[in-house]
């Protein structure tokens, strides 16, 4: 016998208590964080033009393109249907059309276009803010920005191609006379890996170049224009410029052996290359190739923090959204203690990550050497490892919901590792840190200047750095401890720049749980007494 639907008891399908989406969002000015430190770092002049990159990239279409872009990762074509080689790499439609968009914001250039003081903040301000939507398109966006300081070393070079690399127009086909390019990198090989003196590619002279010979393990963003790539020679490393495409039209021998199939940055194509009598021109001097490319590096591991600080901000936004709009146990999530607990200490991780990438930026605009030399390392060093701890709790708050592919939290998760692995794993950044020590004293004493900004303004802090200099007293064993120095060199600085800058709930949150040790190993150990509420309101984003 038929129920009459109107007068039913129950209902299969009614939705309730969930979470409205988190869209139309203008991704920088609801990050509260940022843009004092926009201001503080010297460059509120790039305000709306911030804020202009903030809702371009957290709005439609470009949700849907980030989505695209992940879900149909690139496919690698060796050779065309009659059978000659051709390797190239196809990508879907909506990774280009961020490729697009970073490019005619001027995500890659700013620094090297802009006459205007604290332009590497502003820079730093919108590339924290587009990686909240997408990631992975931001690599040859990275080494584009990070090529220029590198090909300073070869004027004639830097002049051919840093007006291409630093165009605001994107252009993806491979042929010769191209208005703009975009540069990527191949340093590492199978028998070294990060360890690039033990590489084997060979290059030898030939006419006005060099021919290179040999396989590259990791070749990022193979379709880019151009490559910066280390190889010997008899005179040691040398750093060479490698094009795609001769300038007489003809492709130059760039073999792609095959894609790395990559737990995260999936809309981003890394390849193994083979060179075979490759042409390549050299940059800076024969014997030199590392100290050259290193100028690369040093950008590209300031864009590590940049994108991990971006990864964290965005998890935190979804989490605090997550828990305002929740409820569950008589109670709205947020309105529950311990959570609040958990979202207040995701929230001062981020806000410190933010604070220590965007003075890290002004160091660059200010070319102060001896800090960012330091402080390049450590952050790349504490912020990177940071994210991925990070990514899995803020994904727990979501529970279930936050677990499948449509919340975006697991592509976040998987995005997390990269930073900390690319251009330098954690071992090598520590060591770093110690290499700069070494040879540069000049670095610990810029490090603490700026540390010492804070001194007396909080004691929990005082005390840290105090014991901080105390782990410079002795240096038996310090390679062993080269870890747990730089991880007090992180939280020092993190601490200086909250202590001074952030509300002060924040700013006693991090003292209290990272520096006096009143916090447990998990988030959401935070002492009772910090005003979590207060955080957490801070770091929920508004529509």
């Amino acid at each position: 016998m038929a129920v009459d639907a109107v007068t039913a008891p129950f209902t299969t399908h009614e939705v309730t208590n969930q979470v409205p989406p988190l869209q139309d969002l203008d991704l920088f000015s609801t990050n509260v964080p940022l843009v004092e430190a926009l201001e503080r770092e010297g460059a509120g002049w790039a305000r709306e033009r911030c804020a202009e990159v903030g809702r371009a990239w957290g709005g439609e279409p470009l949700t849907t393109w980030a989505f695209q872009a992940n879900e149909y990762p690139p496919k690698l074509r060796t050779h065309d249907r009659f059978g000659h080689r051709i390797d190239e790499v196809e990508y879907h439609p909506a990774y280009h059309q961020l490729m697009r968009l970073s490019s005619e914001q001027g995500l890659h250039a700013l620094p090297w276009t802009s006459d205007r003081d604290g332009a590497h903040v502003a820079r730093a301000a919108m590339y924290l803010t587009s990686g909240q939507a997408e990631a992975g398109h931001g690599c040859p966006i990275t080494m584009t920005f990070a090529a220029v300081p590198a090909l300073r070393h070869q004027p004639d070079l830097y002049e051919e191609w840093v007006p291409k690399l630093t165009a605001h127009a994107y252009d993806p086909e491979l042929r010769a006379g191209k208005d703009s390019a975009k540069c990527g990198m191949a340093m590492t090989e199978k028998q070294g890996g990060s360890d690039v003196r033990a590489n084997t590619t060979r290059a030898v002279p030939d006419g006005d170049g060099y021919r290179l010979t040999g396989h590259k393990w990791f070749c990022s963003a193979p379709m880019c224009d151009v490559f910066l790539v280390l190889a010997q020679t008899d005179e040691g490393l040398g750093c060479f410029l490698v094009p795609r495409v001769l300038p007489d039209g003809t492709r130059n021998t760039f073999r792609l052996q095959r894609l790395k199939d990559k737990l995260g940055n999936r809309s981003n194509a890394s390849s193994e290359v083979e060179f075979d009598q490759t042409y390549g021109q050299l940059v800076g001097e024969l014997g030199r190739g590392v100290p050259t490319i290193i100028e690369m590096v040093a950008h590209t591991r300031l864009d590590c923090v940049l994108g991990s600080a971006a990864g964290m901000r965005w998890a935190v936004a979804n989490a605090t959204w997550h828990a305002a709009h929740r409820a569950a146990f008589g109670k709205t999530l947020v309105d529950q203690p311990l959570m609040q607990n958990v979202l207040a200490d995701l929230a001062v991780e981020s806000e410190a990550a933010t604070a220590l990438a965007m003075r890290l930026a002004r160091a660059y605009d200010e070319e102060d050497t001896a800090l960012r030399r330091l402080a390049t390392a450590v952050g790349k060093y504490w912020v990177c490892k940071r994210y991925p701890g990070l990514a899995f709790e803020a994904m727990e708050c979501l529970g279930g919901n936050g677990y499948v592919e449509d919340s975006g939290m697991p592509r976040l998760y998987r995005e997390a590792p990269v930073n900390s692995i690319w251009e330098g794993s954690g071992n090598v950044n520590a060591l770093d840190v110690l290499r700069a020590l070494a040879k540069q004293p000049a670095t610990l004493e810029a490090y603490f200047a700026e540390v010492e900004l804070a001194a007396g303004a909080d004691a929990r802090l005082d005390a840290f750095v105090a014991g901080l200099r105390d782990e410079f007293a002795d240096l038996e064993a310090v390679e062993m401890r080269a870890r747990r120095i730089v991880e007090k060199l992180a939280l020092a600085l993190q601490g200086s720049l909250l202590v001074r800058h952030a509300p002060p709930a924040v700013a006693d949150a991090f003292c209290a749980s990272r520096l006096a040790g009143d916090g447990g190993l998990n988030y959401g150990t935070l002492p009772a007494g910090v005003d979590a509420r207060a955080i957490v309101e801070r770091h929920t984003p508004a529509l």
